[in-house]
Formats: structure tokens, C-alpha cells, sequence
């Protein structure tokens, strides 16, 4: 939006919660047939650190000459098919947000593929400056860039990147086992051998008709408990900004949201607290 570009929406799939690759070739189909043009680009999200079906999204992608853009904002360290997240793409953009993996209080990074990409980029990124011993402009630049010290504090985190990773994991199992005979509850797993994500956050699902409560309920259980929980992202095509946006889909996200939390996933969190989380849960449905 801010590029004047026009956004096109396009709906999860039931089973990572990502973009559809079904529904991302109708929707280039009939943007085609539409207006007589292709999108300019396709922006998989790495939902809560789920990989997105990039073999496929890739593949259409590849067919009509569109780039891919990979948002792995919430992925690092999670993997499709033994290749980590954000390499797949012509352009991948991290987040180092106060909440994300590691963090540098806020900014992030962006995967480049080459040299002269990177380059560019910082160029862009510092106020596009020419090489010259005083100030000049041949080009309309940004200031987004970080500050050094926050990048060093960034350097030092990527040392204990793997063992972050490893503790959202860790959090997950817990919940996972926790809550596994609890009726009507589901936790977001990976779909198969192929799918390796970073669970950045733990996510369940709530049937009603099952639990006898809904996703609601349990949210304000845990918020009577002083435990905090939240919904699911709001679909975007949901958002009052975007809604004369274009939007191809079948209802899944919507579903999804419905009945979807985000449990805390911390890393500082401790077995204990987990379990007093999954506590207020298994009351609430009983």
C-alpha cells in the first residue's frame, strides 16, 4: 500500500495455515483474466513459524515468471524439506522484534542472494547517499536501518539462536503432551517430515461442540488466571483497511480464527509454567 501497489488476498490451507497454493492459482487465473496482468510478486507468511508449501508456491510461482517474496518474519530457524526458511524466495525479510526468536529490541533483516543485491539494498536503506565526499541524491532513499548497538546485540543473539529454537520446541512438546487427551482441543503440528518449524508460538484450535466451551472462553479463563492468550491473527482481508482488496477463498482463515489461540510460548517460561497454563485449560473443559 504504501508502494501504491494493490493487494490480493489469498486463503490458508487447513493444514499449515498458510497460504493455499490451489487457491494462489485461481487467484493468478483470475487476476489475468481480469485485468490483463499478473501480480507483481507472491508473499508467503510462515505462519507462527510453519513453514508454507514453498515447493508448490515456487513452482506456480516459476510458471507465470512471478517473484516470491518470503515473509518469514516469525520462521527463523524453521525448515522445509532440510532447507531453512527464507532462502526459497528472490527475497526473504526477518523480524527481530521484541517477541521474535532472537532480538534486537525491534528492526530485523533482509536475506538477500547476492552481493550486489545487499548492496543495493543498504544503499536504499542509508538514505540512498551517492559516493561523494559531500552530500548528494541521484535517488529517493530511506533511513531504515537499526542502530549499531542494537545490531550488536542482534550478533550476540545469533550465538544462541539454535538453543532458542530449541527451547519453543521444547514448550511445544510440553503443551502438545499436556493437552493431547483433552477433548475438542488441537495443537498445530507439523503436516509431515517435510515441515520443520521453529513453533514460535504454540497454537490450538477449540471445537465447541467437543470442548463444551469456546477458544473465547478458555481466553478469558487464562485471563482471570493473569495468563495472557490471544486469538489468532486476524485474517487480513478481514481488516477494515483492505476491504475493497481483492480475496480468493473458501473460508478457512476465518474458521480459523473463530476457534484458533496462541498460548504464551516464551522462551523464560518455565515447565511449571506451561503446565499451570495447560491446568486452566483441562479445568475449564471439564
Amino acid at each position: 500500500m504504501y508502494q501504491g501497489a494493490k493487494p490480493v488476498f489469498v486463503d490458508s490451507e487447513a493444514s499449515t495455515w498458510n497460504m493455499d497454493p490451489v487457491l494462489l492459482e485461481e487467484a493468478i487465473k483470475d487476476r489475468l483474466r481480469k485485468t490483463g496482468k499478473l501480480p507483481k510478486a507472491i508473499i508467503p507468511v510462515h505462519l507462527y513459524g510453519m513453514p508454507a508449501r514453498l515447493d508448490r508456491i515456487c513452482e506456480i510461482a516459476g510458471r507465470y515468471g512471478i517473484p516470491v517474496l518470503e515473509d518469514a518474519a516469525e520462521a527463523l530457524g524453521s525448515e522445509f524439506k532440510g532447507r531453512k526458511c527464507g532462502t526459497f524466495g528472490e527475497l526473504a525479510a526477518l523480524s527481530f522484534n521484541g517477541n521474535k526468536m532472537i532480538t534486537t529490541s525491534g528492526g530485523g533483516a533482509l536475506v538477500c542472494r547476492s552481493e550486489e543485491e545487499a548492496g543495493q539494498v543498504k544503499f536504499y536503506a542509508t538514505q540512498a547517499r551517492d559516493a561523494a565526499p559531500h552530500y548528494q541524491h541521484s535517488h529517493i532513499g530511506y533511513n531504515y536501518r537499526m542502530s549499531n548497538i542494537c545490531a550488536g546485540i542482534g550478533r550476540g543473539q545469533m550465538f544462541v539462536l539454535e538453543e532458542h529454537v530449541a527451547r519453543r520446541r521444547a514448550i511445544h512438546a510440553l503443551y502438545t503432551s499436556l493437552l493431547k487427551d483433552i477433548p475438542g482441543i488441537s495443537v498445530l503440528q507439523n503436516p509431515s517430515s517435510d515441515f520443520d518449524s521453529n513453533f514460535w508460538l504454540t497454537c490450538i484450535t477449540v471445537d465447541p461442540l467437543v470442548a463444551g466451551c469456546t477458544r473465547e472462553n478458555i481466553r478469558l479463563a487464562l485471563d482471570a488466571d493473569n495468563i495472557e492468550s490471544r486469538p489468532l491473527w486476524k485474517p487480513m482481508h478481514l481488516q477494515p483497511v483492505f476491504a475493497e482488496a481483492p480475496f480468493y477463498g473458501n473460508g478457512t482463515s476465518e474458521h480459523l480464527f473463530d476457534i484458533g489461540l496462541c498460548l504464551p510460548s516464551g522462551p523464560t517460561l518455565t515447565d511449571e509454567d506451561i503446565r499451570r497454563v495447560a491446568g486452566v485449560i483441562r479445568g475449564l473443559v471439564r
